[in-house]
């Protein structure tokens, strides 16, 4: 059986995802790669199994992984039992990625408290940048003086009320693209939760805004997964629109996400409601990963037909993948990508849904975004 060969740089086309033969080369020394044949003419020759492995590495990096990293990861022979010690180096490298991830916050805060102000701390804030140039921190009394610097910016805040509109425009990435009713939705997600970087997180499906204000304009019913979700949400707006909050766990004793969890799991009566809840209502999950597991599995056998789902559940495991076989159903959808979560920026979610129509009743930025 006659074996097709590549060249590097046919192998490099095949891969894509920006691969170059530099970087294959590089990945030679590393030993991601094992070295190849080589022509009469000494040209590197590849098959098609180091096109699939090539693939793997392009794949793995991409979700963050580690080259040293992904080499073990490749070299662990599938089997019931986890190798310790890769994993003993996973957590290794995950918890020097926290502490990274802990600098960079720290970094970000020192910037939001430069950035996020309003006109009226501007002059101040004017007045520390300067000083700021100027300070000398190798004594005690040069950081002494840098915390009085910080004292006299916070000082302005006892003068007025946050603008947080005003505030968030020095922080917020650029979302012109964004439809107006997308970029308040964003908005009102950061401010509910006070970090910016959620933006990079949140997802909104084609045709979201559009499902929701059809169904909200309708009376639609809206469904929780437990009572502290059914509490944060704007109840006043809903009644005027003439929908009817209903809860899907509805055990007031409810009010963690262990709690929750286990409780779908323990009784099989909750599995069954999710089964009934009525054709076109929102769907609003904000703490039960098995809820919204359980769902996209009721959707996609077509067993139920929400307008709308918004999946925020919490959780290191069985939330991301939910939220991943979420955005991966041919249904409307809201969600934050990974482990963050919660009922506070569900409700937040749904209550700038609300908002936005009640104010904004005509508005079809969401169509052809607004000029």
């Amino acid at each position: 059986m006659n074996t097709t060969f590549f060249t590097i740089k046919e192998l490099t086309e095949a891969v894509g995802g920006g691969i170059t033969p530099r970087m294959v080369r590089h990945y030679h020394k590393l030993g991601l790669l094992p070295q190849p044949v080589r022509s009469p003419s000494n040209y590197r020759l590849y098959t098609e199994k180091d096109v699939i492995r090539l693939q793997r590495i392009m794949a793995l990096k991409q979700q963050g992984f580690q080259l040293n990293h992904i080499r073990q990861i490749l070299e662990v022979e599938p089997q019931l039992d986890t190798n310790p010690n890769l994993i003993a180096q996973l957590q290794q490298q995950y918890r020097a990625v926290i502490q990274q991830i802990a600098q960079l916050r720290q970094t970000a805060s020192a910037l939001e408290g430069l950035l996020g102000r309003d006109r009226h701390c501007q002059i101040i804030q004017a007045e520390v940048l300067a000083q700021l140039k100027l300070i000398e921190v190798e004594t005690q009394a040069g950081l002494d003086s840098l915390d009085k610097f910080w004292q006299g910016l916070d000082a302005a805040v006892h003068t007025h009320s946050e603008t947080f509109t005003e505030s968030l425009h020095h922080l917020l990435p650029d979302l012109s693209q964004r439809s107006e009713i997308e970029q308040h939705l964003i908005s009102q997600l950061v401010l509910a939760c006070g970090d910016v970087s959620l933006v990079s997180f949140i997802r909104i499906s084609q045709g979201a805004i559009a499902a929701s204000r059809t169904a909200l304009a309708a009376g639609c019913e809206i469904m929780v997964d437990i009572p502290t979700i059914a509490a944060a949400l704007d109840q006043t707006r809903l009644v005027h629109l003439g929908s009817q909050v209903k809860i899907l766990i509805d055990n007031p004793h409810i009010n963690t996400v262990t709690e929750a969890e286990q409780e779908f799991w323990q009784h099989q009566e909750w599995r069954a409601k999710l089964q009934q809840v009525s054709e076109g209502c929102i769907l609003i999950i904000g703490y039960t990963p098995s809820v919204l597991l359980e769902a996209c599995t009721l959707i996609q056998k077509q067993k139920i037909q929400p307008s709308l789902v918004i999946g925020m559940p919490i959780g290191f495991s069985h939330a991301p993948a939910a939220k991943r076989q979420l955005m991966q159903q041919n249904i409307p959808f809201i969600t934050i990508e990974g482990t963050i979560g919660g009922g506070l920026l569900a409700a937040t979610a749904l209550n700038s849904l609300v908002e936005s129509l009640i104010d904004k009743p005509d508005c079809h930025c969401y169509l052809n975004k607004c000029l």
